[in-house]
């Protein structure tokens, strides 16, 4: 592994272009710049490896529309020029046939105005002008397709009711809405009655339907995945709710069939993380479930070209959604499964072969890193590969080619993703240059790693990020702003968020100071085990030991001016912080933080979280677990002003726990304010609403950390 103690970061990597220096003429980053930064997105291959589409996502910085357009770029030819597909406003999802032709989601004519697969010709010469036929025509919303490797099936999946043979049937009843009026009526026997973000309809589901292809178009009635409905029929979503996509859905190589993931949608869904992988014959007929004898979590089918294994990841522990991905081995000729990856203590949540069946590419967090990493499927040896000069900082979207080859993307707190592509396993050179331009006329910051020890002896990691300023005996302090991450089971590691970026708000002059506390991810399962059961314990005395660790590391960082800042378990954090630690800070940033461990037990979505997380009972069976670690208790002691944000769509921590917080604040007289999102769920996804989200946090910041005047009088 490879850890540098400090460097500072341009927007541009070594590998593209020398580093600017801060006497360049640059400008800090501003949260305009982070809204309307150009965003790659995930690349897909020709069958040869020659060429890649990619999408890039462009958002006018004087309205804030956002839209995508699509590159064609060859692979063979160094430093090629990326030529733009002129596919339809709207597409999504491009990817090219066996054939070399493209295919792509759109929003069908006809007046129908619904999302359809098209395709158009092979663009291997980069024409302008393209023709596009289309190749469903269906009577429900397609969401996500994949085409078999023979080229002549295609799975395509949506939201179907259960009983429908067909993708879709037009005159289905909703059985939740039974009139007269509006109300939605639910049964204790539906599960779920709302997800993330989205009411549920009951009988609805995301269901997978394989078609032949005949000359680019879908024909016949097409095969559900999940079999025939019925007694004892496959009921549940695939791709998986409310985050699954093309990862869950992967045809066999010898395009018999398809490979997904579901869980079962009953009344204990929302206590069950037991997601199964099955297999489906694209002939027709019942599904088959492989890992039922697991009954934690399976998912990411991923077959070897040979068609002799299939590799996915599994937990061991039902229940818990943070237990560590295990590679597993199937041997598909006689059933027997191992796990391939049990003696590596990291958590894999990628899987990719080699072209040639010899090796597994896979991606897992290790120490505030995303590497890959070159697995042996004989011997389950793990590699680490050494990918980019420096740290790997996040590697994603893997995929192997031909020749030895790895294209990715990579990003890290200094710049956002761009792609690229490695010869023989070796030091990869960059392919596109996305927001290269962009980040070029910006400030550098530092970024400093650092480990101390923390909680029960152990060694804890953190990083400083801030603008890059004069050093020595005369320059000037700077405030520190402690960043607490969610999850809780997450890092705030080496990578680009287009939410929580530490860049930008190091850019405005602070120097933010993010701890990899107990509990966080990548640093074996023990650690981040360590924090069930003790959400206020061990992750609060590391945040207590980092802070104090970073200010004596870093003389320019001024301790007594300093705020702290969190979501979702960041945003629990600051409530718990305003209890236990109150005369600390200048002033909080809650984001939709839990207030009330009984309120939040009641009103979520995930009941296997919250009761895994607070010792795997129910509230009304064990209150004291929860009522340990429970902010409202210690309301009492309150003192530090706090900024209160929240969605009015987050059904994991719903609004109303913010609300509460504020209310506490108000009865209290603290200095408090309230930023509620009538349109967003736990996070902020619309540009003008985050460019609001990051104003408000800004102002907040500014009014409780100025520097005191001098008087010059």
């Amino acid at each position: 592994m490879k850890i540098n103690t400090g460097f500072a970061l341009t927007a541009v990597s070594l590998a593209m272009a020398a580093p600017l220096s801060a006497s360049d003429t640059t400008a800090p980053m501003s949260a305009q710049d982070l809204v309307t930064m150009p965003r790659l997105g995930a690349g897909a291959t020709s069958a040869d490896g020659q060429w890649v589409i990619y999408p890039v996502t462009q958002t006018d910085p004087a309205t804030y529309a956002r839209s995508t357009r699509y590159y064609l770029q060859n692979l063979s030819a160094k430093l090629a020029t990326p030529v733009v597909l002129n596919l339809p406003d709207g597409a999504s999802d491009a990817k090219f046939a066996p054939d070399g032709a493209v295919y792509f989601l759109a929003s069908g004519k006809d007046g129908k105005n619904t999302s359809q697969v098209w395709r158009t010709a092979a663009p291997a010469t980069g024409q302008q002008a393209i023709t596009v036929t289309q190749v469903t025509d269906l009577d429900a919303e397609v969401a996500g397709f994949s085409l078999s490797p023979n080229g002549r099936k295609i799975a395509v999946w949506g939201d179907i009711p259960r009983d429908c043979a067909t993708f879709g049937c037009s005159d289905a009843p909703a059985s939740h809405l039974p009139g007269p009026g509006t109300g939605r009526l639910y049964d204790a026997q539906d599960g779920f009655i709302r997800h993330w973000d989205s009411w549920e309809t009951p009988g609805n589901h995301s269901r997978v339907f394989t078609f032949d292809l005949l000359d680019g178009r879908a024909t016949g009635p097409g095969v559900a995945a999940d079999g025939p409905a019925g007694t004892g029929a496959l009921t549940g979503d695939a791709p998986t709710k409310p985050f699954g996509g093309g990862e869950d859905v992967v045809w066999a190589p010898d395009s018999s069939g398809v490979y997904f993931a579901a869980r079962v949608a009953d009344a204990q869904e929302p206590l069950s993380t037991n997601v199964d992988i099955y297999w489906a014959p694209a002939a027709g007929g019942a599904p088959r479930n492989l890992t039922a004898a697991n009954t934690a979590f399976d998912a990411l089918p991923a077959p070897s070209p040979d068609g002799k294994w299939l590799a996915y990841v599994a937990m061991a522990r039902p229940g818990y959604e943070a237990d560590r991905k295990i590679i597993q081995l199937r041997n598909l000729k006689n059933g027997q499964t191992r796990a391939l990856t049990q003696g590596f203590d990291r958590s894999f949540d990628s899987i990719a072969w080699t072209p040639d069946s010899r090796w597994i590419v896979a991606t897992a967090q290790d120490t505030l890193d995303t590497p890959a990493f070159r697995i042996d499927p004989r011997s389950g040896a793990v590699e680490t590969l050494d990918l980019m000069p420096g740290n790997e900082a996040h590697i994603g979207d893997v995929t192997t080619l031909p020749g030895q080859r790895l294209l990715f993307t990579r990003n890290s707190i200094g710049a956002p993703s761009e792609m690229y592509l490695s010869q023989g396993w070796g030091q990869a050179q960059p392919v596109t240059s996305v927001a290269l331009a962009e980040m070029g006329k910006l400030s550098p910051v530092v970024i400093r790693r650092f480990s101390f020890t923390g909680a029960d002896g152990d060694t804890v990691w953190g990083q400083i990020t801030k603008p890059e300023m004069k050093q020595g005996a005369d320059a000037a302090q700077i405030p520190a702003i402690l960043y607490v991450h969610g999850g809780p089971q997450g890092s705030f590691n080496d990578s680009w968020s287009s939410r929580w970026n530490p860049r930008v708000l190091a850019s405005q002059g602070y120097a933010v100071i993010s701890i990899d506390f107990h509990g966080s991810t990548g640093y074996g399962q023990a650690f981040t085990d360590a924090i069930t059961n003790d959400w206020g314990g061990k992750p609060l005395e590391d945040l207590q030991k980092g802070l104090a660790a970073a200010l004596a590391l870093d003389a320019q960082i001024d301790g007594d001016r300093a705020c702290a800042m969190g979501a979702s378990y960041g945003g629990y954090m600051m409530n718990w912080i305003a209890g236990q630690w109150p005369d600390r800070f200048k002033c909080l940033v809650q984001h939709d933080g839990v207030f009330d461990q009984r309120a939040m037990y009641y009103e979520t979505e995930e009941l296997w979280f919250i009761e895994w997380e607070h010792g795997g009972k129910a509230y009304f069976e064990d209150p004291a677990a929860f009522e340990r670690w429970n902010p409202v208790n210690y309301v009492q002691n309150w003192q530090t002003p706090m900024l209160v944000i929240t969605g009015e769509k987050d059904f994991r921590i719903p609004y109303t726990q913010g609300i509460a917080s504020f209310t506490a604040l108000q009865r209290k007289g603290i200095p408090a304010q309230l930023l509620v999102f009538p349109d967003e769920n736990h996070w902020v996804l619309k540009p003008k609403n985050s460019l609001q989200w990051h104003q408000t946090v800004f102002g907040w910041l500014d009014r409780w950390l100025a520097k005191p005047q001098q008087d010059t009088e």
